[in-house]
């Protein structure tokens, strides 16, 4: 059972003999989240949603690798972690939390690119980040719970294979990524683009990043190009086939995320129809004539 937020303000040390009050913050998918206010000061609390084991989520790992990212100066510290709760209390993030939408311009598709690049020198992550390998483990939960997934899932291994040893003919030094950069873990305080929630990050491709969160935020080829020539200073064929390709393989493992969340969340949301609509997607860039072509370029480097 997650704790309650009176348990956990209880607990706070940074709060003792204040005036506190509580609000809750909307938009979280796996946690709940809190906005303290203490004697004028604002924080965030982020509680951990029930079961988040079955998701692949290592607590310990989240907290070390979100510590490494505030060295970078692009995520909020953390003040305080109630060990035994793992409760996160962060420093509040003056800004607007972004949306697809907002973040749909080239200006934006930079500052993506410039706050990622800015996380990417962070010290090593805790542990590496292998959505080929959560694909595995997460069909594992599937089937040891009875987790529905859409039709034809297991089928499309092959293409999955295919693009693994695509990029295993290219390999590129991993970087600590956040791996699961949707728009609203962008925050905007009108000087740059802030990144939270920590849940996923590992070392990984640098493309993994680029490619899940252009998915992630609908970005149309020319969006993509920007934020790849952003990144990297260049938006070659090879590099855009391999953000592509994890672009796809991000919907082949956020597809079943979502199936597990259907099965195990509380929180008021269409997780089922989200798993179908990203394997919609992933089957239809199967299915799309530039599949073959990207492999190639990911191979030729």
């Amino acid at each position: 059972m997650s704790p309650s937020i009176d348990e956990v303000v209880a607990r706070v040390s940074l709060w003792k003999g204040r005036e506190v009050t509580v609000s809750e913050l909307s938009g979280g998918l796996t946690n709940v989240n809190y906005l303290v206010h203490a004697d004028g000061e604002r924080y965030v609390v982020r509680i951990p949603g029930r079961s988040t084991e079955l998701l692949a989520v290592d607590r310990e790992n989240e907290r070390r690798n979100a510590e490494a990212a505030a060295t970078t100066g692009v995520a909020p510290a953390i003040l305080e972690y109630v060990e035994d709760l793992n409760v996160m209390v962060l420093a509040f993030i003056e800004g607007e939390t972004m949306s697809a939408e907002t973040l749909r311009t080239r200006e934006n598709a930079r500052r993506m690119a410039e706050s990622m690049r800015r996380l990417h020198t962070a010290p090593t992550f805790r542990e590496d980040f292998d959505m080929f390998r959560l694909v595995e483990f997460y069909l594992g939960v599937c089937e040891q719970h009875e987790v529905r997934v859409p039709d034809g899932f297991r089928d499309r291994r092959p293409q999955v294979d295919e693009i693994e040893r695509a990029f295993a003919a290219r390999p590129v030094r991993a970087v600590p990524c956040h791996n699961d950069l949707l728009a609203e873990n962008y925050i905007d305080d009108g000087r740059q683009l802030w990144i939270v929630d920590f849940e996923y990050s590992g070392n990984n491709d640098p493309c993994f990043e680029l490619g899940d969160t252009a998915q992630e935020c609908g970005f149309d080829d020319d969006l993509r190009a920007t934020m790849c020539e952003a990144y990297f200073g260049a938006a070659t064929p090879a590099l855009l086939a391999r953000m592509n390709l994890h672009a796809v393989m991000a919907d082949v493992g956020w597809t079943l995320w979502a199936a597990i969340q259907a099965k195990i969340s509380t929180i008021d949301y269409d997780f089922w129809g989200w798993a179908v609509e990203r394997w919609d997607r992933a089957v239809a860039a199967f299915d799309g004539p530039e599949f073959g072509p990207r492999l190639d370029a990911v191979r030729a480097g």
